[in-house]
């Protein structure tokens, strides 16, 4: 099952909740991500899922607004014993993680199945 929240594509791979951004994810985008980011919420408050992976093929920046969210979304996550996971992620993007040091928060994996198996445990 796929949809698109505008920003991001939503697909739910079994019990595994994969959310796939459109694009950069910049500072001047903050509105359309808080749009997003509230319908990506929504979908897990009325779900039971608890394992995500944000899939970063579209993309190569994402900004503090977006880090937020992600540190949002991985808090809900871990709050219900779920998991969290990247992939596909720019070298910038990586970057990015390690000097936040989020990059311990969540699996960075190079590909979608490799996150999916992760989040899975």
């Amino acid at each position: 099952m796929e949809s698109t929240s505008g920003f991001f594509e939503i697909e739910v791979q079994d019990d595994v909740l994969i959310v796939t951004p459109t694009g950069n994810m910049g500072e001047f985008d903050s509105e359309h991500i808080s749009t997003g980011a509230k319908i990506v919420f929504d979908r897990l408050t009325h779900s039971n899922l608890s394992r995500l992976v944000f899939d970063f093929n579209k993309t190569e920046y994402f900004g503090s607004t977006a880090l937020g969210f992600f540190v949002r979304l991985w808090r809900t996550v871990s709050a219900r014993g779920g998991r969290m996971a990247f992939c596909n992620l720019s070298e910038t993007e990586a970057d990015i993680l390690k000097v936040t040091k989020l990059n311990h928060l969540w699996s960075i994996c190079p590909t979608k199945a490799d996150a999916v198996r992760s989040v899975r445990g």
